[in-house]
């Protein structure tokens, strides 16, 4: 060949490759301008932004305006979204995270996907007299949407909640369970190779990858990572991550496992560094936009004109499909020994078909398993399941609260399969003045220690039964349950607690338990933990006497280390902590944060009592000055303040004369105060009497 012929077939092939470059930025410009209007058209009814991608999927897919022909190229880049999701998740957790919820991901995950499998074969295999996708059909349908549902907790801030952890266990083990789903597959389909080879070829890949996972953070990453950080290079530090990010995957994928599996250890071989969260802040920009681009490539799978014809067959499998899931993930929770309305909050969560469950379908076609119209009515419920999740999110927390009040025994109410729920396991010895924690988390447990160092009495309630057993072996006063029901907090004296403080993140829990807490105990103090100032208005109208917003006390203490840095006076930065402690709470309460109260002071003090008392005219105290009167060595009482004409007078002295009409704040012992007090009201002549 000439060289003229080797040029022109080169500019070919550029040109091509040019021309397909193009058609893939054409398509992506067409998929996020068309997305950018739906989001906006949905946010003005309130409808949740993955809806809106999903629908955007929808229409500009093959199936729906065509205005993209093939969904390919979005396709690669929603993978990259749900990796980067992952990843970020990892950053996130920690490896004593994944540790504490073991029981939660091997228990919880491995039932769910057992019994979903089974119940999905067993009703596919009488529907249709057996069929060799009954099988794979229950693989499907026992996966859930990892990128939705976290997504969506992410959002709500609810992933650190008990119901957010019990997801992401469940569905870590789903990622898992994947690859033997994958394995068995082809076997089914009449090819593949012998299982038993498979599989032990499979267990030394995987044990090869975390052993090189393990390697790689012990000894290799720190050191890359110093050097690279070395180098003050945002772009260097951010390519770095990347590549560990999608090497891991890449390694994953390429042993037989999911790439999202690997993006996860990625991740939480990351957050083990100092360096997470300057990663997790580089990386949620891209994050965000490729996983946006993978409810994009859902949407494109809806084929809208077999749902047309077939509306009726599609709408009773999908309600199927959820109401199957739900009750499945109900049960699992309730063996793990949750409550009710955990198990019905985690149920609706995890009701929708999995992304990979689209990979597993794809294998299936490939070996001819599904084929006909059970494709596209297999991909059309599954997009469906997936529109529906973040209404069942949504709906969640009612339909948990209103199952809690059916008529059931207490064991399913209150999680019946716990050990810790054995009557001497629940014991307390008698408890009065003491602190009542909701919640045994980092916050639960250092306000614990502190309790214990400073000898105050403390009772702790937890819904983790697996920490409540392992606390109670420690000898921590720990009890399981819903610190919602009333009948708990009488179990741990909450009406005769000086203080109930809940530490719990999740603010719709905070809230329920805040109302419980004011129903059975009005008269306790109650301090409650949230992490947005909006909260705080809310929680305070449903009876707390104290909510502490993290957001602003973070603020406040980023600020205090700022200024003691600058040598600032500490005496002038407690001044600004006081001045924007009042001007935050103020914003959202209309008065200041509760200072400390002389009844606080005085239930700690015996036979001692705050009384207040009206001058009238006539009376021992009108027109005679406080030191006058002499209160003090006559009769063992002081005078705290005065209100004259709606004004405060706080520690008057010696010079001030009292009037008809003035408010004296009197402190003394109660016996004094009783013999006083028939004095102060009687005329003086009567009173000298």
């Amino acid at each position: 060949m000439s060289y003229a012929d080797k040029a022109s077939t080169a500019l070919c092939v550029n040109t091509d490759i040019h021309r397909g470059n193009m058609h893939t930025l054409a398509d992506l410009l067409i998929v996020l301008t068309l997305a950018v209007g739906v989001i906006l058209a949905c946010h003005r009814i309130k409808i949740p932004p993955i809806v809106g991608f999903l629908i955007t999927g929808c229409l500009a897919g093959p199936h729906g305006l065509g205005l993209v022909k093939t969904s390919e190229d979005v396709t690669f880049l929603a993978e990259l979204g749900v990796v980067l999701l992952l990843f970020s998740i990892g950053l996130e957790f920690s490896l004593s995270e994944l540790v504490r919820i073991r029981r939660i991901v091997l228990l919880g995950g491995g039932l769910q996907v057992l019994i979903t499998t089974a119940v999905v074969w067993a009703l596919v295999t009488f529907a249709f007299r057996g069929g060799s996708f009954s099988l794979p059909m229950g693989f499907m349908l026992a996966l859930s949407s990892t990128a939705i549902v976290l997504k969506t907790l992410q959002d709500r801030m609810e992933l650190e909640s008990a119901h957010g952890q019990m997801c992401l266990g469940i569905l870590l083990f789903q990622d898992v369970a994947v690859v033997p789903m994958m394995l068995l597959i082809p076997l089914l389909g009449g090819s593949g190779e012998n299982l038993s080879r498979a599989v032990g070829i499979l267990a030394l890949k995987s044990a090869g990858i975390f052993l090189f996972v393990f390697l790689t953070q012990r000894y290799v990453l720190p050191r890359v990572l110093h050097i690279v950080a070395a180098t003050r290079s945002r772009e260097v530090f951010l390519l770095t991550a990347v590549v560990f990010c999608f090497g891991v995957a890449w390694i994953t994928s390429s042993a037989g496992l999911s790439l999202s599996l690997g993006a996860f250890l990625a991740g939480l071989v990351l957050s083990e560094s100092e360096y997470s969260h300057q990663t997790l802040a580089q990386m949620l920009p891209f994050k965000d936009l490729f996983t946006s681009l993978f409810f994009v490539s859902v949407g494109m799978t809806l084929n809208l004109s077999f749902v047309a014809h077939h509306w009726v067959t599609v709408m009773s499998l999908t309600f199927l499909a959820v109401a199957l899931k739900a009750v499945v993930c109900l049960l699992v929770v309730l063996v793990l020994g949750y409550p009710l309305r955990m198990a019905v909050h985690t149920g609706l969560i995890l009701a929708q078909v999995g992304e990979f469950s689209f990979v597993l379908c794809t294998v299936c076609i490939a070996h001819g398993i599904l084929v006909g119209d059970h494709v596209p009515l297999f991909l059309a419920v599954s997009t469906l399941t997936m529109m529906m999740t973040p209404f069942l999110i949504a709906a969640a927390p009612r339909a948990a609260e209103r199952a809690s009040r059916w008529p059931l025994p207490q064991k399913i109410l209150l999680g019946f399969s716990s050990p810790s729920l054995k009557k001497e396991d629940q014991t307390l010895p008698p408890l009065t003045n003491h602190l009542v924690i909701v919640g045994y988390g980092p916050v639960g447990r250092n306000l614990a220690r502190a309790a214990k160092s400073a000898g105050i009495p403390y009772a702790v309630v937890e819904m983790n039964p697996a920490t409540v057993k392992q606390e109670k072996k420690k000898g921590e006063p720990i009890v399981f349950g819903d610190a919602s029901e009333g009948t708990l907090l009488e179990h741990v004296s909450v009406k005769d607690a000086k203080v109930v403080c809940v530490s719990l993140a999740d603010p719709a829990t905070v809230r329920r338990i805040t109302a419980a807490v004011r129903a059975v105990a009005p008269a306790v103090y109650l301090i409650v933990r949230t992490r947005f100032l909006s909260e705080v208005r809310k929680l305070t109208a449903l009876g707390a006497n104290e909510v502490i917003p993290e957001e602003l006390e973070t603020s406040i203490e980023i600020f205090a280390r700022v200024l003691t840095k600058y040598l600032v006076p500490r005496e002038e930065i407690e001044q600004l902590i006081a001045r924007v402690r009042l001007d935050g709470y103020q914003s959202v309460e209309g008065e200041p944060i509760p200072a400390i109260q002389w009844c606080d002071i005085l239930s700690d003090v015996p036979d001692m009592e705050v009384r207040s008392t009206r001058v009238t005219p006539g009376s021992l105290l009108a027109e005679k000055t406080i030191g006058e009167l002499n209160l003090r060595k006559n009769w063992g009482v002081t005078v705290l303040a005065v209100r004259r004409d709606g004004q405060w007078r706080p520690n008057p002295g010696p010079d001030l004369r009292l009037k008809p009409g003035d408010v004296v704040i009197l402190l003394g012992r109660t016996n004094d105060l009783i013999k006083l007090y028939p004095r102060l009201t009687a005329p003086t002549s009567a009173a000298k009497g």
